[in-house]
């Protein structure tokens, strides 16, 4: 499993169930890298989704909630759960979140595609900071580009040493 996110320089994922940053190229690197295959996330990230499930890919639900059953997801009421479902799915998984997923499964990602906005915002929700973790290196980083805000940002990767 990989684990995909868009965090802010010191972190920061969120912010009262909303991403920090709007970057039309990172969503369409998030649609390109997981098309095809299962997604793992909580029940308050599948709430936040525009629109509903992900539209080509399983929607991997984990929840305590045994009446949370929206139309068109697997639910999972355990990690070890979620992961078997994933598994029977055949096609890569990916982790999207949300920020206690994060720190409770990053440890079992082989990778972490992470994009890095060159600013900080108010957040309430953070991803675990790869850079000061021996455990991860960056092993791949693009050209700084830029969101239409004008907010510098740049595609990394992480390997899970």
């Amino acid at each position: 499993m990989d684990a995909i996110v868009s965090v802010t320089a010191d972190w920061g994922i969120g912010r009262d169930g909303r991403l920090l940053v709007r970057n039309r190229a990172d969503m369409r690197r998030f649609k390109e890298l997981t098309m095809g295959g299962s997604v793992i996330m909580g029940r308050k990230t599948f709430l936040s989704l525009p629109g509903g499930p992900l539209a080509g890919r399983a929607n991997i639900v984990l929840t305590a909630s045994r009446s949370f059953s929206p139309e068109g997801v697997l639910i999972a009421h355990g990690i070890d759960e979620a992961l078997e479902l994933a598994a029977a799915q055949g096609a890569p998984a990916w982790l999207i979140g949300g920020a206690s997923l994060y720190e409770q499964l990053i440890d079992i990602c082989d990778q972490a595609y992470v994009t890095v906005h060159d600013t900080v915002l108010e957040a309430d929700a953070y991803f675990p900071n790869l850079d000061e973790d021996d455990r991860w290196r960056c092993i791949e980083a693009s050209e700084t580009d830029y969101t239409a805000d004008g907010v510098p940002f740049r595609f990394t990767r992480y390997s899970h040493v």
